[in-house]
């Protein structure tokens, strides 16, 4: 029989669109809450159920952070206050041309210690060695969609794109019904893949009937490349290739124009807004109320801890929703409520993984727990308005991903941090030389 057991806490918050409750409890077996409701009256009806009293704790769903390069933790701080592609084409790519697989595994070991800590129980991942990344999430226990990023250039990981497309379909039969990956499809973005690969990345995903992730309009420059190569703006590039439906996610959509909200809206294309390493890039801010109001799936994400520079999606929600208000002088803009909603639900769902994301019977056991007894989250007026602007990573003190404890009492028990440190510290002194060697 599954393990039972009633999780309760101070505070309970459900979902983005439901009532915190106070004193509230659920009742968990195997991976899936079955029921929610006040601590006393589930604690009355389960009397012979083993209970976990969380004590001055707020519970809420777990944290997806829709767009990521997690082992690029090992890059944190490599070369800052550049323009994007002076970023990507003078230090980053250089130096991802010396990748290694032990990197890419320490680099994203460390990125999930510090996703647990800021609540955070899904992400979306596109970098290389993808196979060690998903290792990584085997190990952990985090939920994960994962893909190999894809260029018309050779890379590290695979070597020329024909072997990186052959690994993405391996990928994909692979890890078909795992209960927490989902294998993506992974092209870079337009300006690193020609036309003839978007096409052919995208029969692979029409195959196995998975979802695309790609970079689009980040930039204004990437708009000027795109209409001096083919004469349309990336998103009419997509929509010319037939590209544009329900299975494409992609990244930022920083420069769009109304016209192009309004498609993406009907093709029900989902966006990954990605805001903190928008404004550290200099690259804008997205139309997020607008792409909302369209009715565009917005999701949130951190983008890699190399232009962020962290993984923090706590700090994100309070960035999304701080900016917006700031730009239109409009308080009212982007509320609480529908930055925790991009957060949760539309990041689960973007992924698919439409039974997570809330805290409902039926639902994936993804949670998060904050402790209430910090200075800095006290007194607790709004759950709500505590989780999005107020909450910062280190006040998680647990996290859950099918009813499996991660992160407990601020200890991570499915591996160890200390040595996922001093194992990243050690790639760190590698890169140091290398960028020394190349100077």
């Amino acid at each position: 029989m599954s393990k039972e057991f009633l999780l309760t806490a101070a505070w309970l918050f459900p979902a983005w669109d439901t009532e915190p409750l106070r004193e509230g409890a659920l009742l968990i077996q195997g991976t899936q809450i079955v029921e929610i409701g006040p601590a006393g009256e589930l604690k009355s009806k389960y009397p012979f159920v083993p209970t976990e009293d969380l004590g001055q704790a707020l519970i809420f769903p777990g944290l997806v952070n829709a767009h990521t390069h997690a082992s690029m933790t090992i890059f944190r701080g490599l070369a800052d206050d550049l323009p994007l592609m002076t970023w990507l084409q003078e230090y980053i790519f250089p130096v991802e041309s010396h990748l290694k697989a032990e990197w890419v595994y320490w680099g994203a070991k460390l990125a999930v210690a510090e996703m647990l800590r800021s609540g955070v129980t899904c992400f979306c991942d596109m970098y290389l060695f993808e196979p060690w990344v998903i290792r990584v999430v085997e190990e952990t226990g985090v939920r994960a969609a994962l893909g190999e990023g894809l260029f018309d250039f050779p890379s590290p990981g695979y070597g020329p794109l024909e072997a990186g497309l052959a690994l993405t379909e391996d990928l994909l039969k692979g890890y078909e019904k795992h209960p927490r990956i989902n294998i993506i499809v992974c092209p870079h973005a337009v300006y690193t893949c020609s036309p003839e690969t978007l096409k052919k990345v995208w029969e692979i995903a029409e195959r196995h009937d998975a979802l695309v992730h790609i970079h689009l309009s980040e930039t204004k420059e990437e708009v000027k490349q795109c209409l001096e190569r083919y004469g349309r703006r990336p998103v009419a590039h997509l929509r010319e290739l037939g590209l544009l439906n329900e299975n494409l996610h992609v990244a930022h959509a920083v420069e769009l124009t109304e016209e192009e909200i309004e498609l993406l809206a009907e093709r029900k294309v989902s966006v990954a807004h990605c805001p903190e390493s928008n404004l550290k890039l200099g690259s804008g801010v997205a139309r997020v109320p607008e792409m909302v109001a369209a009715g565009v799936r917005v999701t949130l994400g951190t983008d890699g801890p190399a232009s962020n520079n962290d993984l923090d999606l706590l700090s994100e929600m309070r960035t999304a929703a701080l900016i917006q208000k700031g730009l239109r002088r409009d308080p009212t803009v982007l509320p609480a409520q529908e930055v925790f909603r991009m957060a949760t639900e539309e990041g689960a769902k973007a992924l698919g993984f439409p039974r997570c994301g809330r805290l409902e019977p039926g639902f994936e056991a993804d949670l998060a727990v904050l402790d209430l007894l910090r200075p800095d989250l006290t007194p607790i007026h709004d759950p709500l308005s505590l989780l999005v602007y107020s909450a910062r990573a280190g006040a998680v003190s647990g996290v859950m991903v099918a009813g499996r404890w991660l992160l407990r009492e601020g200890q991570i028990l499915t591996f160890d941090e200390a040595e996922t440190r001093e194992r990243v510290l050690a790639v760190a002194r590698e890169i140091q030389d290398l960028v020394k060697s190349r100077s």
